[in-house]
């Protein structure tokens, strides 16, 4: 019985690290705020998840199981919290490409939250300007 946990508990270090891995590559890859923003948060909740469901496994502790769950949870409420904030501070400064969107529900709250409608805020640039480059 303790092989067969230890084989599962492999098999969870593996998938998990190589979620974590996928996540890495997808921030430096991907072409975009979003798609870099979703590459960090989707992936890395499921790997960190099989990382803990490893430790677990492998530890065999169940005075351990408290502290793992709670370490979960809180990833599981920080990254969407954060990517979410990423990705309204990128809508605010530009940094999101507006013509890729299929539905903006931001455009309407911006401006009613007072950002500068003629874009005076960024230098001048209107919401037919193309979004500036990565820094």
């Amino acid at each position: 019985m303790n092989e067969i946990l230890d084989g599962v508990a492999a098999v969870f270090m593996v998938v998990g690290a190589s979620m974590s891995l996928a996540a890495a590559i997808g921030l430096i890859t991907f072409p975009d705020l979003l798609t870099r923003m979703h590459a960090a948060t989707k992936p890395q909740v499921f790997g960190l998840l099989l990382l803990l469901l490893a430790v677990a496994l492998a530890m065999r502790a169940w005075t351990l199981l408290p502290l793992l769950v709670l370490m979960w949870m809180f990833q599981l409420l920080t990254i969407p919290v954060g990517g979410h904030m990423v990705a309204r501070a990128g809508y605010r400064v530009r940094r999101v490409d507006r013509d890729a969107l299929v539905i903006d529900d931001l455009r309407d709250v911006v401006q009613a939250a007072g950002a500068a409608p003629d874009g005076a805020e960024d230098g001048g640039a209107t919401a037919a300007d193309p979004p500036p480059g990565r820094s």
